[in-house]
């Protein structure tokens, strides 16, 4: 993690959920179905209320505004085969989230992070999606470069990100955006985002135009976009008009809500549990990345599994978990696999139950 962005998350983790509901809670009722779209007020009370007070991530070497795993999207496949469409996705981090959205096309998705910085992330993504026309606005707007021309719905990301690469980053489009950003998020969504949290939004808004692709010095954020499945099919959600437009969608109906929350923590995925099953909703597929690493090395691993078990899930419900692979082939690095939730989750508490269910 870069110095600049712990700053941020340091500052937006200390303040509190408590003081940032602004709005009147959002209350659960039941028989009430999970709605097609929220309004700016309950999208709000959502996110606040089912928040955790900001901590830090162990991993503290990494920055984690962009994905480091280049082979996220070999599991796609059987995802989307396991999976029902219509559900509920949950996950953790930044924009490799957005990928698996796309692919199993969920009615809603919530974003967890124990860090509050990830939440001003979600946030800048969400006013960028939606005041963008097309996949090409969109890396205009994400990374303050002029548009090329000849760009058009049948542009691969790799064609994308080389048209733009040769592109040079413009000072003035920057502070524009930004304040299109600040604006749309203010005053057109009418968000009461607190001044703490417009401050990480900018200060991260900096690194992606300062930085450029190569936030991570590998892999980039051309890198990410442009990688393939095992078959050699391309499945980012810039890979294609239409998966980008499923991701525009659920954000302007309000649809990917963001949610400050430790994995073994008392209250974000248990608030977020009540929620949809008081809405008759179904948890399709919950992104973990490699936190249970961390969740089992402090000792909570458990508090996570038994958080997860209040969750409503059904036989097709499905962990996506990330491991280090080591190095050699497809870029190396981690592995990712996938978990039958509600099986896994019958054990909360066994003796030895370790990471997806297996026993030491």
């Amino acid at each position: 993690m870069t110095r600049r962005y712990r700053v941020i998350v340091a500052a937006a983790g200390a303040i509190t959920c408590t003081l940032l509901s602004l709005t009147p809670p959002l209350r659960a009722q039941a028989g009430v179905a999970l709605p097609d779209r929220l309004t700016d007020q309950e999208f709000w009370a959502l996110s606040q209320d089912s928040s955790e007070p900001g901590g830090y991530f162990r991993a503290a070497d990494i920055t984690n505004i962009t994905s480091n795993e280049l082979r996220f999207l070999d599991v796609i496949p059987d995802l989307t085969a396991r999976v029902t469409q219509g559900g509920v996705y949950l996950g953790v981090g930044p924009e490799q989230n957005y990928t698996y959205m796309a692919a199993i096309k969920p009615k809603m998705a919530i974003i967890f992070d124990i860090r509050r910085g990830n939440l001003a992330l979600q946030l800048m993504y969400k006013a960028i999606f939606e005041l963008s026309k097309d996949r090409a606005d969109f890396v205009s707007m994400l990374f303050a470069k002029p548009r090329p021309a000849g760009l058009t719905a049948a542009s691969t990301a790799p064609q994308m990100f080389s048209a733009f690469g040769a592109s040079d980053t413009s000072r003035p489009l920057y502070e524009k955006n930004l304040a299109a950003i600040t604006d749309f998020l203010t005053k057109t969504r009418k968000l009461p985002v607190p001044q703490a949290d417009l401050a990480s939004v900018a200060a991260i808004y900096q690194i992606f135009y300062s930085s450029g692709y190569y936030i991570r010095p590998s892999p980039s954020y051309a890198d990410l976009m442009g990688a393939t499945d095992m078959a050699g099919v391309p499945r980012s959600y810039l890979a294609s008009e239409a998966a980008f437009m499923t991701l525009k969608d659920l954000q302007s109906r309000n649809m990917v809500v963001p949610v400050v929350g430790n994995f073994g923590g008392p209250k974000a995925i248990r608030a977020i549990g009540r929620y949809l099953k008081a809405r008759g909703a179904t948890v399709a597929a919950f992104y973990l990345s490699n936190v249970e690493q961390y969740l089992l090395q402090d000792g909570i691993w458990d508090a996570f599994c038994r958080n997860v078990a209040t969750l409503p899930l059904d036989a097709s419900s499905t962990f996506i978990r990330s491991q280090n692979g080591g190095g050699g082939g497809r870029g190396g690095g981690f592995v990712n696999s996938l978990g039958a939730m509600a099986a896994e989750v019958k054990a909360c508490g066994a003796p030895g139950l370790s990471v997806g269910g297996r026993t030491d």
